[in-house]
C-alpha cells in the first residue's frame, strides 16, 4: 500500500510539472541588481530585442527580460493567448514580490504594460512605452469595432494555410518596413518565421481585439511614450498618438527622429538615453 501511495504521488507530481510546463506563458531571464524593470518585447520577438539595452540597464537595475509563449524557443500555449500572458505576468510579479517595478514595453509589449496598469496601477512605478498604442486594431482597421474581430476569419485561415515559402516572403516584406537598419532585417524576419504559426495568427487576433483607449483613463502612474516617426512622418504620428492616448492624463511623449518601429535598432543611443532619463525621475 505504501509503495502504491508513493507511485500515485509521483505520478501526480510529474503530471503537475508537465501541465505547468505546457501552460507556461513566457520565459524570463534576470540580469543585474537594483530596482526591478520588466522588459516586454513586441509580437514575435524574443527578449534578445532588448540585448543592448539590458547590457546598460543591468548595471543599475534588476532586469527581468521576457520572451512570450510561441516565440523563440518558448513552447506555444492555447488561446486566449494574450489573456494568459497577462495573468502569468501578474502571478510572476506576486511570486517574486516585484512591487513598484518599471515596465519597459516595445510594440505589443507596451500595450501589455498599459493593460496591466489599467487593472492595478499601484503595482508599478512607471511605464515606458516604446512605439505602442492602446489599440492596434483601431490603427489597422477602418471603423474599428473589437467585437467584430474573430479567430475564425478568411484572413486568419489564409495565413494558417500559407506554405513556408509564401510565409517567408511575407516575413521579409514585414521586416523590411519595421527598421531602417538593414542589418537587422534578417533577425526580425527570423523571429517572424520561427514563431509558432497558430500563435502568430491567433495571438495577433488577441492583440487586435484589445482596445484600451477608454480604460487607460484608469492609469494613475506616470507613462512615457517613445514614438518612432518613420515611415509616416512626425506630424502623422503625432496626430495618431494624440488621438489614441487622449483619455490618459499626464503622459509625456518623445519622438525618435529617423527611426522606424524598432527604435532599439535604428536609434539605440537615443532610446537608452530616454529610458535612463525616465528611470532617474
Amino acid at each position: 500500500m505504501k509503495t502504491f501511495k508513493i507511485i500515485v504521488l509521483l505520478t501526480i507530481s510529474v503530471f503537475s510539472i508537465t501541465l505547468e510546463a505546457q501552460n507556461k506563458s513566457f520565459d524570463v531571464k534576470v540580469e543585474g541588481k537594483g530596482e526591478p524593470i520588466l522588459l516586454f518585447p513586441g509580437f514575435t520577438c524574443t527578449g534578445d530585442v532588448w540585448k543592448d539595452t539590458v547590457k546598460e540597464l543591468s548595471k543599475t537595475n534588476e532586469c527581468h527580460v521576457f520572451t512570450f509563449a510561441g516565440f523563440g524557443d518558448v513552447p506555444a500555449i492555447e488561446t486566449p493567448w494574450l489573456t494568459k500572458i497577462k495573468e502569468g505576468v501578474n502571478n510572476y510579479i506576486a511570486k517574486n514580490k516585484l512591487q513598484k517595478a518599471t515596465i519597459v514595453g516595445h510594440s505589443m509589449g507596451g500595450t501589455l504594460g498599459l493593460w496591466l496598469a489599467t487593472d492595478q496601477s499601484s503595482k508599478f512605478k512607471k511605464i515606458i512605452v516604446v512605439d505602442a498604442l492602446p489599440s492596434a486594431g483601431a490603427l489597422m482597421i477602418p471603423n474599428f469595432n473589437s467585437e467584430t474581430i474573430s479567430y475564425d476569419s478568411p484572413y486568419n485561415q489564409r495565413v494558417l494555410d500559407m506554405d513556408a515559402n509564401s510565409f517567408e516572403v511575407m516575413a521579409s516584406q514585414m521586416a523590411g518596413g519595421m527598421s531602417l537598419n538593414k542589418e537587422k532585417h534578417a533577425l526580425i524576419k527570423e523571429w517572424i518565421i520561427k514563431a509558432d504559426r497558430k500563435t502568430y495568427v491567433y495571438g495577433y487576433t488577441d492583440l487586435l481585439k484589445l482596445d484600451l483607449r477608454t480604460s487607460i483613463a484608469k492609469i494613475s502612474i506616470p507613462v512615457t511614450v517613445l514614438a518612432a516617426t518613420q515611415p509616416y512622418g512626425e506630424s502623422v504620428v503625432k496626430k495618431t498618438y494624440e488621438e489614441q492616448y487622449k483619455n490618459l492624463k499626464g503622459y509625456s511623449i518623445k519622438y525618435a527622429k529617423e527611426s522606424a518601429h524598432f527604435i532599439m535598432f535604428d536609434q539605440p543611443k537615443w532610446l537608452l538615453k530616454a529610458i535612463h532619463e525616465e528611470l532617474q525621475e
